[in-house]
């Protein structure tokens, strides 16, 4: 549920896209996102270091589209949170005792070092390629189809790399001892 919820100002986003524009969609997208940071803080009282800096990101950028009337902002800001995300998984590597990949993800699983970290590096990896792929996208197709890259194609790429990592850890998983 708590990914789903996530989703929502994307949502809102891709709906007043399509029944109005892209600054009427900037400024939904901008209110969404706040309000959902406002529902995570009364409800856990505590906000995710990178929830924060999206909606940094959706401030300034979002801001920056309404208030110059260029859509490139809001377009830029996709690429920028991927490579924010592809960098810091890539840093945990070297700082930290673990790398984020399994601060997430050890309490329901068992993997050797060396996995982890493979895995890790993967996923900043990932990240970075979805920003690399976002301005391709922004560059050499309209806004129309870099709204429906960002609403669907992006979450499409992410359930299709979580499949393949789902495959990979298969064999890496320790083996059920029998009961």
């Amino acid at each position: 549920m708590k990914q789903l919820f996530e989703f929502f100002p994307i949502l809102f986003f891709f709906i007043a896209y399509k029944f109005y524009d892209i600054y009427v969609a900037t400024a939904v997208v901008i209110v969404a996102t706040v309000i959902q940071v406002g529902i995570t803080w009364f409800k856990y009282r505590k906000v995710e270091a990178m929830q924060w800096v999206t909606l940094a990101l959706i401030l300034v950028m979002g801001g920056a589209t309404l208030y110059l009337h260029d859509e490139q902002f809001i377009k830029w800001k996709l690429s920028i949170i991927e490579w924010l995300f592809g960098i810091a998984f890539i840093g945990s590597q070297y700082i930290g005792e673990k790398p984020f990949i399994e601060r997430m993800m050890s309490a329901s699983l068992e993997l050797p070092k060396a996995i982890w970290r493979r895995l890790n590096v993967l996923w900043g990896l990932f990240f970075i390629s979805v920003g690399f792929i976002n301005v391709y996208v922004m560059f050499n197709f309209n806004t129309d189809d870099w709204v429906m890259f960002k609403t669907f194609g992006v979450p499409a790429m992410m359930v299709i790399f979580i499949a393949l990592q789902m495959v990979y850890l298969y064999k890496h998983l320790p083996a059920e001892s029998e009961k």
